[in-house]
């Protein structure tokens, strides 16, 4: 069984996200520049957000990112789809500031998910929407290989088109890419 708790690096700290951090994480998410390339568009209103966040807590892997200089909220981050028998978890949902864009504050978030979760499992997937080129680019620059497309049913959304994208923990150990 895998479990989940803070996570940190000298950039980041990634908390289990609770129902109280609502408020702190839609100050982030009201931006509907965040979401012009993810598969919601509308994920910046409040009304669909709530959507989404009660899919975040819902998913028990949930994360709220909170950057370690200025101890504010600046995103969110989630596992989920944990299948024990193959040793396999989707890490996904993953949005931030766009003051942190460029910045290394991405890949420092799957830097800390994936050196915590290979402890327990073999593969980790990634759904990226097909639309969403920037998210696409930057799964492929830590060794993400993307292996097929995939319609995927978002908490409370309508299907959209992903790509599937994978890393395993051989590749990421020894980083291979």
């Amino acid at each position: 069984m895998v479990t989940f708790t803070t996570l940190e690096n000298d950039l980041l700290i990634l908390q289990p996200l609770i129902e109280s951090d609502f408020e702190d994480l839609y100050q982030v998410a009201s931006d509907p520049k965040i979401w012009l390339q993810h598969p919601n568009q509308d994920r910046w209103k409040k009304e669909v957000f709530k959507i989404f966040f009660e899919g975040a807590l819902n998913s028990k892997g949930a994360f709220k990112i909170i950057d370690k200089q200025t101890s504010k909220v600046i995103g969110s981050t989630r596992f989920y789809d944990y299948n024990a028998v193959n040793k396999t978890i989707f890490i996904g949902y993953t949005f931030l500031a766009t003051h942190c864009w460029g910045k290394g504050y991405n890949p420092a978030v799957k830097t800390i998910m994936l050196n915590y979760i290979f402890q327990y499992i073999d593969i980790v997937y990634f759904h990226i929407g097909a639309h969403n080129i920037r998210s696409q680019i930057a799964i492929c620059r830590i060794g993400a290989t993307k292996i097929g497309e995939q319609e995927v049913t978002y908490f409370g959304e309508t299907p959209k088109l992903n790509f599937v994208y994978e890393i395993s923990k051989i590749n990421w150990l020894l980083k291979e890419f």
